[in-house]
C-alpha cells in the first residue's frame, strides 16, 4: 500500500475513530522524515532517481526508509496521556522485542538514548533491527514501527543516514540468518499486539478483550491475467471475456466453498423479485435521457430498483462512456476499450437533471483508467455545469478509485459534490476475487482523503459473495471508524453465468441487523435491504445526515 493512501486511512482512523487498530502493511520505496529531519545531510540520494518518494510525516524521528519486505505497523490506540510519546514508544518497543524473541532472536533489546530495537545493544556490534517513529495527541496515536525482515538494506545503507544515526547499522531478520517468511512474522505480531492491547482496551473499558483480525489477498496472480489490460500496465485492450471458472477461482483463493454455493438454477425468494411498473413516469425519464444521448447505471448495470427509482422522477447517470477499464467480477458494464470523454456531456447532463427538475442528482462513472486523472476533472466539470443549470439541486458522485492518486481526487473534491461516495464492495478477504483491479485498502483511502477535505461519504457493499457475518460487522466498524456518513447494504444477484457465483441469498431480517449495527457504531445512514443499491433513496440517505443521529448506548451482537 503506497505510503500516502496508508497515511490517508490511518489519520482518519487517528481522528474520527474511538476503537483501537493495528494496521500492517508493506510500501513501495518511501522515505519518510519527521519534523527535526536534515534533510541536506541525512538524504543522500535524488529520491526519484532510486524509485522513491520523499514524504513528510508528522512525527517524532529524523529521516527513514519504508519498502518491500519491511513490516510497518501503525497501531492507533487510545493510551494514557500521563507519560506522554515516550510511554507509548516504550510499549511499542517491547512488542517488537517480544515478537523478535519468539521468532529466535534473544539478543534484541532497547538502546539508552535511542528508540527503536537493537541486536547486540551497548556492544561494539550493536545494530537496529526496527525504527520507531509516533504521534500522540489527546490520547490517541498514530505512525509506529518499521521492522525489517527481507529489506534490501542498500535503502538505508547508501541512499539515506537512517534516523539521522550516522554511526550506528542497520540489519533485517533476512541478514541476521532467520528464515522466515512475511506472513509468519505477521502472525507473531498479530497475536501479541492483540494480547498486549486488546487487553489493555478491555480492562480501560470493562468489558472482555475482542480481537478481530481481516487479512487481504498474500498473493496475487504471476500473469495478471485476471486483470484488465490497463491494470497490468499495456495500455487499452479488447473487451475482458470474464471465464466462470477462473472468477469461481478466485473466490475459492480467497477460501470461499464455491460448490457449497447456489447453483444458477435456484429460484430466487420471493423478496428479491422486484415489481416493474412501467408507467408514464418511467417512459417520460427514458425519452428525456434518450433525446439527450445520456447513459444510465440503472440500464447499463440492471439495476432492480429501475422501474421505482424512475417512476419516482429520479435516475443515476453514468458519464465518461459506458466503456470500463476494469473487469470486475460482478459488473455486467462493458470492458471494451472507451471512447474519448464527449465534451458536451456536462452540459447535456445538466439540461436532463433541470428538464426532470430534480432536487437530488446522482453521478456515477465507469473507471477510466486511460486517462490522467481517472475522470475526475470531467465528473468535476458535470458537478460544476449542473450547478449553473440548476442550482437549487443537491448532487451526489460515485467515482472510482482515480489509482489513488491524490492530486487526481483533489480536482473532484474541489467541485464540492454534496455526497461524495465511493463503494469498497465487499469485505476485506474478497476484495482481491471480488475486484482484482482494486483494493479495500485503497478505497479506505478515498474515503478518508473525501472525509478530510470536509464532504459528506458514501460506501456501500454487497452481501452473498461468501463473506461471514463477523467479517460484514468488522466492515462496518472500519467505515465507521473513518467517519463514513451514508452506507449501503446490498444482495449480490449474478448478471451472466460467466460472472461471480452466489454463495447464498441473505434474509431481510440480516440487512435490518446490519443496519441497527452500522448506525450504533456512528454512522448516520444505513441503507440495507436485499434490492439496495448504490445510489437507492439517495436523497432520503443524504437528508438523514443532515443532522446529528443518536447513537444507541449499546447493542447485542
Amino acid at each position: 500500500m503506497p505510503y500516502r493512501e496508508a497515511l490517508a486511512v490511518q489519520t482518519s482512523l487517528f481522528e474520527h475513530g474511538k476503537d483501537q487498530h493495528l494496521l500492517l502493511l508493506e510500501h513501495p520505496h518511501v522515505f519518510t522524515y519527521g519534523r527535526t529531519t536534515d534533510l541536506g545531510t541525512n538524504l543522500k540520494c535524488e529520491p526519484a532517481a532510486v524509485g522513491a518518494e520523499l514524504i513528510a510525516a508528522k512525527r517524532g524521528g529524523d529521516i527513514t526508509y519504508h519498502g518491500p519486505g519491511q513490516l510497518v505497523g501503525y497501531p492507533i490506540l487510545n493510551v494514557d496521556n500521563s507519560l506522554g510519546a515516550t510511554g507509548h514508544v516504550c510499549g511499542v518497543e517491547g512488542l517488537i522485542i517480544d515478537v523478535l524473541i519468539e521468532l529466535g532472536v534473544p539478543n534484541a533489546s532497547r538502546l539508552d538514548g535511542y528508540a527503536g530495537v537493537w541486536l547486540d545493544a551497548g556492544t561494539a556490534s550493536e545494530r537496529k533491527i526496527c525504527a520507531i517513529g509516533v504521534r500522540l495527541k489527546k490520547g490517541r496515536t498514530m505512525h509506529g514501527f518499521a521492522l525489517n525482515v527481507t529489506t534490501d538494506l542498500t535503502y538505508m545503507r547508501e541512499h539515506i543516514v537512517p534516523c539521522g544515526i550516522g554511526d550506528k547499522p542497520v540489519t533485517s531478520l533476512a541478514e541476521e540468518g532467520v528464515d522466515v517468511s512475511m506472513a509468519d512474522v505477521v502472525d507473531v505480531v498479530a497475536r501479541l499486539a492483540a494480547d498486549r492491547w486488546a487487553a489493555d482496551s478491555a480492562a480501560d473499558s470493562g468489558a472482555s478483550g475482542v480481537i478481530e483480525r481481516q487479512d487481504v489477498a498474500w498473493k496475487h496472480a504471476a500473469d495478471g491475467r485476471d486483470l484488465a489490460a490497463f491494470s497490468r500496465g499495456e495500455g487499452p485492450g479488447e473487451q475482458v471475456k470474464l471465464v466462470s471458472a477462473r472468477a469461481a477461482g478466485r473466490l475459492e483463493a480467497a477460501g470461499v466453498d464455491v460448490a457449497a454455493g447456489l447453483s444458477i438454477e435456484t429460484r430466487k425468494p420471493d423478496w428479491l423479485r422486484p415489481k416493474v411498473n412501467l408507467g408514464p413516469e418511467v417512459l417520460e425519464l427514458k425519452k428525456t435521457i434518450r433525446s439527450l444521448d445520456l447513459v444510465t447505471v440503472c440500464e447499463d448495470a440492471g439495476c432492480p430498483n429501475l422501474s421505482d427509482c424512475w417512476s419516482d422522477g429520479t435516475a443515476t447517470f453514468m458519464v465518461l462512456g459506458e466503456r470500463c477499464t476494469r473487469a470486475c467480477g460482478f459488473c455486467l458494464v462493458d470492458t471494451r476499450k472507451p471512447l474519448v470523454p464527449a465534451d458536451d456531456e456536462p452540459a447535456r447532463v445538466a439540461e436532463a437533471i433541470d428538464q426532470m427538475a430534480l432536487d437530488h442528482a446522482v453521478l456515477t462513472m465507469v473507471a477510466r483508467d486511460d486517462l490522467a486523472d481517472g475522470g475526475m476533472a470531467h465528473v468535476a466539470a458535470c458537478v460544476e455545469a449542473i450547478r449553473l443549470r440548476r442550482p437549487s439541486a443537491n448532487i451526489e458522485t460515485l467515482i472510482s478509485d482515480a489509482k489513488g492518486d491524490e492530486a487526481s481526487l483533489e480536482l473532484l473534491f474541489a467541485s464540492r459534490p454534496d455526497v461524495m461516495n465511493h463503494n469498497v464492495e465487499t469485505v476485506a478477504r474478497l476484495q482481491r476475487a471480488v475486484r482484482p483491479s482494486a483494493s479495500y485498502a485503497r478505497s479506505l483511502s478515498v474515503l478518508a482523503r473525501a472525509k478530510k477535505a470536509g464532504l459528506i461519504t458514501k460506501t456501500g457493499f454487497m452481501a452473498g459473495l461468501g463473506e461471514t457475518d463477523d467479517e460484514i460487522v468488522g466492515l462496518l466498524a472500519d467505515i465507521a471508524n473513518l467517519g463514513v456518513d451514508i452506507v449501503t447494504i446490498g444482495q449480490y444477484l449474478r448478471p451472466t453465468l460467466n460472472h461471480l457465483p452466489i454463495a447464498r441469498y441473505a434474509d431481510p431480517a440480516e440487512f435490518d441487523r446490519w443496519k441497527q449495527i452500522g448506525e450504533s457504531f456512528g454512522i448516520g445512514h444505513v441503507e440495507a435491504s436485499p434490492l439496495t443499491r448504490s445510489s437507492y433513496h439517495a436523497k432520503q440517505a443524504s437528508d438523514a445526515v443532515a443532522v446529528p443521529v443518536a447513537v444507541p448506548v449499546s447493542i447485542s451482537l
